[in-house]
C-alpha cells in the first residue's frame, strides 16, 4: 500500500447505474456468466507482443492493435502516441497517452468517439527485483481479464490487458478517469460521499456473494489457507511492535495498546471465519476511489489486493479510515444499513441488517492488518505526508475498534 497510487489517476466516473465507454459497470447477464471449473489461464493472459515495460514500445501501430482487440473499437487507427507519466511509479509505472486518429478513423464499432486519451500501467524497476509485487500485478491483471465483467461496480474500461507467464511483467490498457479526482486520506470525505461509495461497495460484494464463480479463479486466486494466515498474524505481531516504535511519542499509547491487542487476534480472528464470502478489494480507502466533481458515480482503482473475505471487512476498512471519528460515530448506523440495503436491493438473501452489522464489527481487524504492513513494508520513500496518512488511519481504526469493542467480540467468539 501506498500513501498515492499511480493507478488512482486511471479510469474514468460514470453514473453510478450506468456502462460508458469511459467505465464499466458490469452487470451481466445469467447467461453470459462463467461456469465454475472454466478456471482461469492467470499467469500468461495475452501475447508478449502485448506486453511492454517501456512506454516508448507503444506505437500507433500498438495502440491501434489494443483498441481493435477483444474489447473491439471497430477500424480505428490510431496515427500517432505521446505518453507523460503519471503517479509515483513506486510498485508499477503509469503513463497517460495521447492519441490522435487518422481522418475519418476516429470512431468505434458502436458509433461513438475513440478515446482521446488513455492509461497504460506496466511494471516498475528491474524485473528481476519484482518478486515481491508481481503477486499484485497477477491479480490486478486477473481481475481485469477474468472478473470485472461480472463486477457490478464502476471501474475503469479495460482496453487491453497482459501479464508474462511469471508475473514480472504486465501490461493494462486502461480507459482515462480525468477530470474525476481521487478522495484523500488526509482530507477524509462527507456522509455523501461515504454513501455513494459504500453502495458501490456492495455492487462489487454481490456480485460475487458465496459465488462458485470464485473457485474457477483458484489457480491465481485461492482462497487464505491456515499457515498463510499464521504467518500473516505472526508477521503482524512484529510488525506492530516496529510500528509502535516509529511512531513513539506521537501516537497516543492507547492506539499502541489497541493495535497490540488487534495483532495478537488476527489469527483468531481470520481462521475462524467461513461464511459469507466474496472478492475483496482489500484496500478500499479514499486514494483509491476516484469521484465526479458533482453527484455519485465513484469509480474504484487499483486491484492489486484483491482476496476472498468476509465482505464487511472492505466495509468496515473504508469508513474506519475515510470519516473522522466523531463523523463515524454519527453516521455508521446509516451508512452500514445503505450497504445492506444495496446488497438486499442486487438479490443478496438471508443475510440481516443485525448480522451485517455485527460483521462490520468483527471486519475492523483489517484496518491493523493493512495498515501497519503497509506502512511498514511500503515501497516508497518515507515522507511526512505518508507518515501523516499512515497516522490518520492508524488513529481512526483504533478508535472504531474500541468504540464497537471489536476486540471484545472476537475474543469472545
Amino acid at each position: 500500500m501506498q500513501p498515492s497510487h499511480p493507478e488512482s489517476l486511471s479510469g474514468s466516473a460514470s453514473g453510478s447505474d450506468s456502462a460508458s465507454a469511459a467505465s464499466t459497470h458490469a452487470d451481466v447477464d445469467a447467461d453470459a456468466r462463467r461456469e465454475p471449473g472454466s478456471g482461469a489461464d492467470v499467469p500468461g493472459v495475452g501475447t508478449a507482443e502485448q506486453i511492454v515495460d517501456d512506454p516508448a514500445e507503444i506505437t500507433p501501430a500498438w495502440m491501434t492493435a489494443a483498441l481493435r482487440g477483444a474489447n473491439g473499437a471497430g477500424d480505428v487507427e490510431v496515427r500517432a502516441v505521446s505518453h507523460e507519466p503519471i503517479g509515483t511509479g513506486q510498485i508499477g509505472s503509469s503513463y497517460r497517452f495521447r492519441l490522435e486518429y487518422a481522418p475519418g478513423r476516429d470512431t468505434t464499432a458502436d458509433g461513438a468517439p475513440a478515446p482521446r486519451t488513455l492509461v497504460v500501467k506496466m511494471g516498475a524497476g528491474d524485473p528481476g527485483g519484482r518478486d515481491v509485487v508481481r503477486r499484485g500485478y497477477r491479480k490486478e491483471v486477473g481481475f481485469y481479464a477474468r472478473l470485472a465483467r461480472d463486477a457490478r461496480i464502476n471501474i475503469p474500461r479495460c482496453w487491453q490487458a497482459a501479464i508474462s507467464p511469471d508475473s514480472r511483467a504486465f501490461t493494462l490498457v486502461l480507459a482515462d478517469a480525468a477530470p474525476a479526482r481521487p478522495g484523500s486520506q488526509e482530507d477524509g470525505c462527507d456522509e455523501a460521499r461515504a454513501t455513494d461509495a459504500v453502495r458501490a461497495l456492495a455492487g462489487l460484494h454481490a456480485s460475487f456473494w458465496n459465488s462458485e464463480l470464485l473457485a474457477a479463479e483458484s489457480d491465481w486466486l485461492p482462497r487464505p489457507q491456515d499457515a498463510e494466515l499464521a504467518f500473516m498474524a505472526e508477521l503482524l505481531v512484529a510488525t506492530t511492535k516496529d510500528f509502535g516504535d516509529r511512531f513513539a511519542g506521537v501516537l497516543d499509547q492507547r492506539d499502541v495498546d489497541t493495535l497490540h491487542r488487534a495483532a495478537a487476534l488476527t489469527y483468531q480472528w481470520e481462521s475462524g471465519w467461513r461464511a459469507p464470502f466474496t472478492l475483496l478489494h482489500g484496500d478500499y480507502r479514499l486514494d483509491n476511489l476516484m469521484f465526479p466533481a458533482q453527484g455519485p458515480g465513484v469509480l474504484t482503482v487499483d486491484w492489486q489486493t484483491i482476496t476472498i473475505g468476509l465482505p464487511a471487512r472492505d466495509l468496515a476498512y473504508f469508513l474506519s479510515t475515510a470519516l473522522p471519528p466523531a463523523v463515524r460515530r454519527a453516521a455508521e448506523h446509516r451508512l452500514v444499513a445503505a450497504y445492506h440495503e444495496r446488497l438486499v436491493e442486487l438479490g443478496v438473501t438471508g443475510y440481516s441488517a443485525e448480522q451485517c452489522f455485527t460483521d462490520y464489527r468483527s471486519g475492523m481487524l483489517h484496518g491493523p492488518l493493512i495498515t501497519v504492513l503497509g506502512c511498514m513494508f511500503a515501497a516508497g520513500v518515507r515522507s511526512e505526508r505518508s507518515d501523516r496518512m499512515f497516522l490518520s488511519m492508524a488513529r481512526g481504526i483504533c478508535a472504531a475498534l474500541r468504540d464497537l469493542e471489536s476486540l471484545d467480540l472476537i475474543a469472545g467468539s
